[in-house]
């Protein structure tokens, strides 16, 4: 699937044509650089490897350095690997948030937000140990029994305890593009994605 790299910039909600207000996230598309092209005969199989993001030369490696010197542009903060394009791109070449049109649907990919680490109950989703009356006064958000006795003689692998949540790639799939700013090289989709604001996307169609 071709696609771009982003930034979240954050929500907003819009009117559509029939007055309904749609929750909907802004993400800064590109411009991404082309920075090397995989080919079949060198590779074996094809893809495109796009940077986005200016990154300082101070915080960069001697390989970053050269490997972004090779396509003629500066050292990107990210870089990924894109498969499907249509058109045949060369080193250097830049790909614009016009990649994308109104009305289309996407899959925006990114790390979901870090939660540290949580109980079941916010974890899980588990109801806690029922009332908190009846001589119970400590144990309403405990993940309660997590196996049998003598037989299995082990905890199940898999069991749902209290553990770090968040932090985890997540996909979210076929969102609607609700409007492509090119002068500013925004994307508007309809709904939320996964991150924190000015977290890297990847977006996809």
């Amino acid at each position: 699937m071709s696609g771009l790299i982003g930034k979240k910039i954050g929500m907003t909600s819009i009117f559509d044509e029939n007055g309904k207000n749609i929750p909907c996230t802004v993400i800064e598309a590109g411009p991404c650089i082309v920075t090397q092209v995989r080919t079949e005969e060198v590779d074996g199989y094809k893809a495109v490897q796009l940077g986005f993001d200016d990154a300082t030369e101070k915080s960069a490696t001697k390989a970053d350095q050269g490997h972004a010197k090779k396509a003629g542009t500066s050292v990107k903060r990210k870089i990924v690997e894109f498969k499907g394009f249509d058109a045949e791109y060369k080193l250097g070449d830049a790909i614009t948030v016009e990649h994308f049109a109104e009305g289309e649907f996407v899959d925006v990919a990114g790390t979901s937000k870090g939660k540290g680490f949580q109980g079941v109950v916010k974890r899980h989703g588990f109801g806690g140990v029922g009332q908190a009356t009846h001589g119970q006064h400590n144990r309403l958000r405990a993940p309660g029994s997590i196996g049998a006795a003598s037989y299995p003689a082990r905890v199940f692998k898999g069991m749902k305890m209290a553990g770090r949540m968040g932090g985890d790639t997540v996909k979210v799939q076929n969102l609607r593009v609700l409007k492509v700013v090119a002068e500013k090289n925004l994307l508007v989709v309809k709904g939320c994605v996964p991150g924190h604001k000015n977290a890297y996307v990847i977006i996809r169609k």
